[in-house]
C-alpha cells in the first residue's frame, strides 16, 4: 500500500501532482488499513473514500477519510475542486480533523488561524484580483440588525434586505451586541434569529473581503468580536428561521442554534474554498456538531447549494416549514 511508504506525505502533498487521494473502497477493505489510519489522518491533501451505494460512510475505513462518495460522478467533482484550489482544500480538510473532538472556542481560533493564513495565500489574493470594483455603497435603511424584545423572547433579525442580508461588519458588530445581551440577561429565555427580505442571508459582504490591514488583526478582530462563540453560549435559548439564499456565514452561524427551522426555498452554500478561503464565521465549528466532518468537508470542497430536505435529512436543520 503506496500510503505507507515512508515518502507518502511528500508524494501526496497537495502541492505535487498526486494529489488528492482516491481510494476504491467498494471491494472491501484491507486489514492493512489499520495501519494506515494515522497516515491518513497526517496526510497533506484531502482524500477521498469511493464507497458503495447505500454504504455507512461512518463506518470503518471510510470514516477515516475526509470525504466518502458514492458515485464516480461525484467523485470527479471533487477531485476537480480539490485541484483547482488545492491550498485552500488542504486547510479544510487539516482545519476539520484537528478541530475534531475539541471545544468549540478551540474550533473557533483554529478556523480563525487558518483562515487569516489564507488571506495572505495566492489563491485568495488571485480571487481578489478577478473581482469587479466595488460598487458605490447606497446609504444604509436601518439598522443592519433589528432587535425586538417581546417579553422573554428578544428576535434578532439581520436587516440589510436589498444586499440578500450580506454579512457586514456592522452586521457582525449589531448582532454581538445583541447577543451579549442575551447572555447578560437571564430572563431572556429565548433567542430569535431572523433574516429580513427574501433570503436569510447571503454570505460574506463580498466588498469588504481583503480590507482589513493585515491577516495579523483580521485574527485579533476575529478573536476579540465572534458572534459565533456568543452563539455557542447561548444555543439552547437559540431559535434560527432561514429562508432563502443561506450562504457561507448564513449557513454557519444558524447551526450552533439549539433548533433550525428553514422554509422549503432555503438553500444551503459554503462557498469559501473556491475563493480560495475556508469557511470562517464558524461553520468548521458548527456544521460538524450537526452533519459530520466528511458531510461539512463535501459541502465546502465541492461549494455545493443543498436543498431544504436533504438539510432535513443530514441534521443540518430541524424542522422544515412552508
Amino acid at each position: 500500500m503506496r500510503l505507507l511508504d515512508p515518502g507518502a506525505l511528500e508524494r501526496f502533498s497537495c502541492l505535487g501532482p498526486e494529489a488528492p487521494l482516491a481510494v476504491d473502497l467498494r471491494e472491501g477493505a484491507s486489514a492493512r488499513w489499520e495501519s494506515a489510519r494515522r497516515a491518513l489522518a497526517m496526510l497533506p491533501c484531502p482524500s477521498i473514500a469511493r464507497v458503495a451505494q447505500g454504504a455507512d460512510p461512518g463506518a470503518a475505513p471510510a470514516a477515516w477519510f475526509d470525504v466518502a462518495v458514492a458515485t464516480d460522478a461525484e467523485l470527479r467533482h471533487v477531485v476537480e475542486q480539490v485541484r483547482r484550489h488545492p491550498l485552500a482544500s488542504f486547510a479544510l480538510v487539516q482545519l476539520l480533523r484537528v478541530s475534531e473532538g475539541r471545544t468549540v472556542h478551540d474550533g473557533l481560533v483554529a478556523e480563525s488561524l487558518v483562515y487569516s493564513t489564507l488571506q495572505a495565500g495566492p489563491e485568495f489574493h488571485e480571487w481578489l484580483a478577478g473581482r469587479s470594483p466595488a460598487k458605490p455603497r447606497p446609504a444604509p435603511e436601518g439598522p443592519a440588525v433589528r432587535v425586538d424584545r417581546d417579553g422573554a423572547r428578544l428576535t434578532l433579525t439581520l436587516n440589510r434586505p436589498a444586499k440578500h442580508n450580506a454579512f457586514s461588519t456592522a452586521m457582525r458588530d449589531a448582532l454581538c451586541e445583541g447577543l451579549t445581551v442575551a447572555l447578560a440577561d437571564e430572563s431572556i429565555a429565548e433567542v430569535v434569529l431572523a433574516g429580513a427580505g427574501p433570503s436569510f442571508c447571503s454570505g460574506g459582504d463580498l466588498d469588504e473581503f481583503g480590507t482589513l490591514p493585515d491577516p495579523a488583526t483580521a485574527h485579533a478582530v476575529r478573536a476579540t468580536r465572534n458572534p459565533a462563540r456568543l452563539l455557542a453560549a447561548c444555543a439552547p435559548r437559540v431559535r434560527a428561521r432561514v429562508h432563502g439564499a443561506c450562504v457561507g456565514a448564513g449557513v454557519e452561524l444558524p447551526a450552533f442554534a439549539g433548533r433550525v427551522t428553514a422554509q422549503q426555498d432555503a438553500r444551503f452554500e459554503l462557498p469559501e474554498v473556491s475563493m480560495g478561503l475556508v469557511p470562517g464565521a464558524g461553520g468548521t465549528a458548527s456544521l460538524p456538531r450537526r452533519i459530520g466532518r466528511q458531510r461539512t468537508a463535501w459541502l465546502a470542497l465541492t461549494g455545493s447549494a443543498l436543498d431544504a430536505g436533504t438539510a432535513l435529512a443530514w441534521g443540518l436543520v430541524d424542522e422544515v416549514t412552508t
